[in-house]
């Protein structure tokens, strides 16, 4: 293998696959990234997987001589990024050999690797028909539910983001149990048959981020088969095993009605609850909201016992009789931080019963929290 390639164009693809080398591998060459070089396409592929994520990219390359191999991840990413952005790279490997040269302006390194026949091959599933999506209507959809996910590794299913889509539109859902986040886009239009699939929010973390680190007018296609799910987009693949079993039906969490409705200015709640935030987190994280219909406002306090307790007013439109409800303050300002509007609604029915907040003016997104009882 022997080519020319851009400084700037390999660290950046190399900080991009590096995300998914294992951090502990089970197998040594799992550290590793495999370079592929094609002289027929002038391309260098570039490859991270750890078995349950992988991401593969490719960058522009004048390539002498066609080869692979793989080489220490961390290790060749932070000798490459401290090079000059202006300087060429020259990586030089003799066929079957097991250690790579790189040239810059700078000076040269060794550095020692492993042979490509030892790192897995990517499950690259591309049967059937792909299921086309806009990338920026995906990225919507998870900056609005990631955040909503499990971290108990002990609730598998809860752990992903559930995708469906169907002739309606695309929905993104993802819950822990103790609130429920549901973006539905009703214009994103997909080539393919309608589908659901739970993927692991570690692998759709990585794709956002992917979808959002450069701009491109290409669609998206899914494949999904035998429990892996495959994203194609521009020069980029990311690979992820799925979540077995049935996702919760979430919709019937929802109440279908709501007897108490309170719209307030969104920026200024989360300043409020950010706020009296630094007591609430002194003891149990939860703050209480105090509806009074007849002054149009809601009080918003925290109560931290043996440090202190404070307390703020916001007007509010209120419709239906007063109420105090409390919740787990950061529960309330992960929602409100996914949204992107200037008024929201909290929708109630009771003290202990779920609460919804949505936007006033796009009642797409659905954010479900279960209050926190109060003892009186």
């Amino acid at each position: 293998m022997k080519l020319v390639c851009s400084q700037s164009e390999l660290s950046s693809g190399l900080q991009l696959v590096s995300r998914a080398v294992a951090a502990r591998p089970t197998h040594p060459v799992l550290a590793n990234v495999l370079l592929t070089a094609d002289a027929g396409t002038g391309r260098l592929s570039l490859t991270g997987f750890d078995l349950s994520l992988g991401i593969q990219t490719s960058i522009a390359a004048t390539v002498e001589v066609s080869g692979a191999i793989t080489l220490p991840a961390r290790l060749f990413a932070e000798i490459v990024s401290r090079l000059a952005s202006d300087s060429p790279i020259t990586l030089d490997c003799a066929e079957g050999a097991e250690q790579l040269q790189l040239t810059s302006l700078s000076g040269s390194y060794q550095m020692r690797g492993m042979s490509a026949d030892d790192f897995p091959d990517l499950p690259l599933v591309q049967t059937g028909v792909p299921i086309r999506l806009e990338a920026q209507d995906l990225v919507q959809g998870l900056r609005a539910t990631l955040f909503a996910s499990s971290g108990d590794e002990s609730k598998q299913l809860l752990t992903g983001v559930h995708l469906q889509l169907d002739p309606e539109g695309l929905e993104c859902a993802a819950t822990d149990g103790h609130r429920l986040a549901v973006l539905r886009l009703p214009k994103a239009q997909a080539a393919g048959e309608p589908f659901a699939v739970t993927v692991p929010a570690r692998s759709l973390r990585e794709l956002e981020r992917l979808l959002s680190g450069r701009s491109s007018e290409e669609p998206l296609s899914l494949f999904c088969d035998r429990g892996q799910v495959v994203f194609l987009w521009a020069d980029q693949v990311l690979t992820s095993r799925s979540l077995d079993g049935a996702y919760p039906k979430y919709r019937q969490l929802i109440p279908e009605s709501f007897t108490r409705h309170i719209q307030l200015d969104r920026r200024a709640l989360m300043a409020s609850l950010e706020r009296v935030a630094v007591l609430a987190d002194q003891h149990n994280n939860v703050v209480k909201l105090s509806v009074d219909p007849a002054a149009a406002q809601v009080q918003i306090s925290a109560d931290a016992q043996d440090v202190g307790s404070g307390s703020e007013a916001l007007g509010a439109r209120i419709s239906g009789e007063e109420i105090q409800i409390a919740f787990n303050v950061r529960y309330l300002l992960d929602g409100l931080k996914a949204m992107a509007g200037d008024q929201i609604v909290l929708n109630c029915n009771g003290p202990t019963t779920p609460a919804v907040l949505s936007l006033a003016e796009d009642p797409q997104f659905t954010y479900l929290v279960m209050p926190v009882q109060i003892r009186q």
